[in-house]
């Protein structure tokens, strides 16, 4: 089952997702290497503004999912594809919540950066479950149209 929300047959959700992924990730990398000292307040302000753009580029990501998630029409896909939704708008609440407590907490502050392991790791649950849909149930991929040869007989 294609993408509806494709470019030249391309599916655009997983073209999105590296970007808020990698994106937090290094904002995670950030705060640890600002937590341990290798590094000035540049790395404090790196966590912060790679995690803003995490959020941007999660939400640009989602419009695709949503729209793939609504084309859906098999329960069971339906139903992993839904977990993994709310999987991934908890971890932009988090993220938000994350951003937001930055403004207020000391730099370093410890649960900013519990947030941060946290959001993480249920990234990796979500991927798993994005996993999941494209490789178990064939979310977003378009089939080659079997040809015959005209050699056949």
């Amino acid at each position: 089952m294609g993408s509806r929300a494709s470019f030249l047959k391309h599916p655009l959700h997983p073209m999105l997702i590296p970007f808020p992924i990698a994106l937090w990730i290094f904002s995670l990398i950030s705060d640890v290497v600002y937590g341990l000292g290798w590094g000035g307040a540049l790395w404090n302000e790196m966590a912060f503004y790679t995690m803003a753009g995490g959020i941007v580029g999660a939400l640009a990501a989602a419009v695709p999912g949503l729209i793939d998630y609504l084309s859906l029409t098999d329960q069971e896909t339906s139903k992993i594809a839904k977990t993994h939704m709310i999987v991934n708008i908890a971890i932009v609440g988090i993220f938000i919540a994350n951003l937001w407590l930055r403004t207020m907490f000391a730099p370093g502050a410890g649960l900013p950066v519990v947030l941060s392991v946290i959001g993480v790791v249920l990234l990796g649950f979500s991927g798993w479950l994005g996993g999941e849909l494209v490789y178990v149930h064939g979310v977003g991929v378009d089939l080659p149209r079997k040809t015959t040869s005209t050699t056949e007989k």
